[in-house]
């Protein structure tokens, strides 16, 4: 009996000793945090353009997203660079000049953006590139959005502001509407 009890003793000593250990939730904390900021940066980044309630887009069958480029917007009462007022609709239409100077003077200022913009993507699709051939980097891009009730002789007098600016590819904004067929 004496044998056991020692015995017994011992086991149940050494079973003090022994502390049950708890999950450590510090590596699994560290990750979910990585996570958590991945998906909070990411998350802004799916549309390159959200329209202002103000314009109206026209519809489009169109299948690619736009990119991230520099934004002009055209409203009824006036034209908008990088959200930036910049002249008013009307004196644009009175005005008898194909390139609006003013127009021009604010493209101009926001060049720097856009050729940043056009080698980062050159950058990203350096890959896609060389398996296609193309080289040399990738111009300036412009994205208007427009009211769809915007006259044309207004937009084109835009669109020559803008290429006297610089940019060489300008894209109108459209809203995606399901394919037919």
């Amino acid at each position: 009996m004496r044998h056991e009890s020692r015995r017994m003793k011992r086991m149940a000593r050494s079973h003090k000793r022994k502390k049950t250990s708890g999950m450590n939730l510090t590596s699994l904390m560290d990750v979910f945090t990585i996570l958590v900021f991945f998906l909070l940066t990411n998350t802004s980044s799916n549309e390159a353009l959200e329209p202002p309630k103000v314009i109206t887009l026209p519809d489009s069958v169109v299948e690619t997203k736009p990119r991230e480029t520099v934004t002009l917007m055209v409203t009824a009462e006036e034209i908008l660079v990088e959200s930036k007022s910049v002249i008013a609709t009307s004196e644009v239409l009175e005005s008898e000049e194909v390139v609006i100077d003013v127009i021009k003077q604010a493209m101009t200022a926001e060049l720097g953006k856009a050729i940043g913009i056009a080698q980062a993507s050159a950058t990203e699709n350096e890959g896609e590139a060389e398996m296609e051939g193309e080289q040399g980097p990738e111009p300036p891009e412009v994205n208007i959005l427009a009211d769809r009730g915007i006259p044309f002789s207004l937009l084109k007098k835009v669109m020559s502001s803008c290429t006297e600016a610089g940019y060489t590819k300008v894209s109108l904004a459209v809203i995606q509407k399901a394919s037919q067929g």
